[in-house]
């Protein structure tokens, strides 16, 4: 992704789940119930559980937290039926969102989303319209002071990933879905750390809009992070791509 700043994003992320910490749980809870349903409750059998709950006990979601929503998962407590839904769309500088929808009332997730939508002068667009500019990707980040170039490159390349960037702040590993659990193990038995939090299974650009504009940049940010404040919002996604400096612009308040 030519000029674009991952770990800036990941700075803007941050800070916003340091400040809901009680959100992020709630959302990684309907996670586990869902991969818990479709793999089983044994991280040792479902590597999908295995990634999402090193995920969860990085943002330290407590034990009980995580226990009930296996369970729901597994059927051993009651538990609403969660519906994937994903609107397109959109945004500022034409800037395409590609919006992730887990919920047990998909008639409110629409509304609320709608308004969303509404409040940033933008309406849903045809499934497909956007979503056909991404691919999905398992995309695992390191902290440039966890691992030099040369040791990671080995490591992750042996253990099936299919590329790797370098940019200011750290490196960037990117993965078929299959072989994503396989990249992240192979990562803790070479004792390199990477940041388990923004390390996912998602939606990567195949095709980019080039932000050069602070106002659009920080535009889009505030559809992005209204869009998370929803519940049942699991993830956005965007193909929005800047310069460092108007990364890092866009975050200041």
């Amino acid at each position: 992704m030519s000029g674009h700043s991952k770990w800036a994003t990941i700075k803007h992320k941050k800070g916003a789940a340091d400040a809901k910490r009680g959100k992020v749980f709630s959302k990684l809870a309907k996670e586990i119930t869902v991969i818990a349903k479709a793999g089983g409750g044994d991280p040792g059998n479902n590597p999908a559980l295995r990634t999402i709950l090193a995920k969860a006990k990085s943002v330290n979601m407590p034990n009980d937290n995580i226990d009930r929503a296996i369970k729901k998962g597994t059927g051993e407590l009651a538990a609403d039926i969660l519906e994937e839904i994903t609107y397109e769309c959109y945004g500022a500088g034409g800037v395409g969102l590609v919006v992730k929808v887990l919920t047990d009332n998909k008639n409110r997730a629409a509304a609320e989303v709608r308004n969303v939508f509404k409040k940033n002068n933008t309406e849903f667009a045809t499934l497909g319209s956007v979503s056909r500019n991404f691919e999905r990707k398992g995309t695992i980040m390191i902290a440039a002071e966890d691992a030099t170039e040369d040791q990671l490159m080995e490591v992750v390349l042996n253990a099936g990933a299919d590329d790797m960037e370098s940019e200011e702040g750290g490196f960037t590993v990117t993965c078929a879905p299959s072989a994503f659990a396989g990249v992240c193990e192979a990562l803790e038995q070479a004792g390199i750390a990477f940041d388990q939090e923004n390390s996912v299974v998602g939606l990567t650009p195949t095709a980019f809009t080039a932000v050069n504009d602070v106002a659009v940049a920080k535009s889009v940010n505030k559809f992005i992070a209204a869009l998370e404040e929803l519940d049942d919002v699991q993830d956005v996604f965007t193909n929005m791509d800047m310069a460092d400096d108007i990364a890092e612009a866009a975050l200041e308040d």
